[in-house]
């Protein structure tokens, strides 16, 4: 049980509005409007100094969603190394806006919590 609920919380993302919110089934997580996978295979670009030296992995990123969607406070959780690690803030940092989390009825400031992979050909 407790490794599933590390999974759902990894790939899910976490909302909070001030220490941490429940989600009732009422309620909805943040979600882009768009088709994130398609975001960040056009916008996400391998560095160079890690294909060079072979580096693969996956960065984790943390950000919030606002009550109006914009993302913000971006940081990184789990690094990589050569560029990566800057590369999918960057690219995070620049999405468009996500629909908001939702509780009681009301838009809120969520967490959410992002895996992107680097995996050369």
């Amino acid at each position: 049980m407790k490794y599933l609920l590390l999974v759902i919380l990894l790939y899910a993302g976490i909302c909070t509005a001030a220490p941490v919110v429940r989600i009732k089934p009422k309620d909805r997580m943040p979600y882009p409007e768009y088709n994130l996978s398609n975001y960040l295979s056009t916008n996400l670009h391998y560095p160079n100094r890690a294909r060079e030296k072979g580096i693969e992995g996956r960065v984790l990123l943390k950000f919030i969603v606002t009550e109006t969607g914009a993302i913000t406070d971006c940081r990184i959780i789990k690094r990589i190394g050569g560029g990566c690690d800057e590369e999918a803030l960057r690219v995070v940092k620049q999405m468009p806006p996500w629909k908001p989390g939702i509780q009681k009825g009301k838009p809120v400031r969520c967490w959410f919590t992002q895996p992107i992979s680097f995996k050369l050909e």
